[in-house]
């Protein structure tokens, strides 16, 4: 029997229009109950996740796609920042890049990151990623009470 879920609330940060279309494509199709949140540069999704205005009513994102290389705040930055805040550091981060270097990689996961997805996204493994993420929360991941 299918558990009732609830709608999962993802921030993607991302600052081409045409990822940002991808996801959200690829969101609708893969029948993940969500809410998808896009931010198109590190300091809006700092003042997004710390609900600074014009952000202070959105929820809490239960997962953040992270673009790397972003105007104003570059991914890396909000990566770090994210994972020294006390109030952030539990939600799953997946990074988003084009870039394929072994040191980015290392670099993402070093500063905690989740999981790393290379770009170009194709509408297929953008989709198999998604799924991936709906099975680790469905089945992997019992946050403590309170951390909803």
């Amino acid at each position: 029997m299918a558990m009732e879920l609830h709608m999962i609330e993802i921030l993607l940060v991302e600052d081409n229009p045409g990822d940002a279309d991808l996801a959200r494509e690829s969101l609708v199709t893969c029948k993940i109950k969500n809410n998808l949140h896009v931010v198109n540069d590190g300091e809006k999704a700092m003042r997004f996740l710390r609900k600074e205005p014009p952000y202070s009513t959105v929820p809490r994102p239960d997962i953040i796609l992270l673009d790397l290389n972003l105007p104003r705040k570059d991914g890396r930055e909000v990566l770090a920042e994210i994972k020294q805040d006390d109030n952030l550091k539990r939600i799953p981060v997946v990074i988003l890049t084009s870039s394929q270097a072994d040191e980015d990689i290392l670099k993402s996961y070093n500063l905690h990151a989740n999981c790393y997805i290379t770009k170009p996204l194709d509408f297929t493994q953008f989709t198999k990623v998604v799924q991936s993420i709906q099975d680790f929360w469905l089945t992997i991941v019992k946050l403590p009470d309170g951390h909803h």
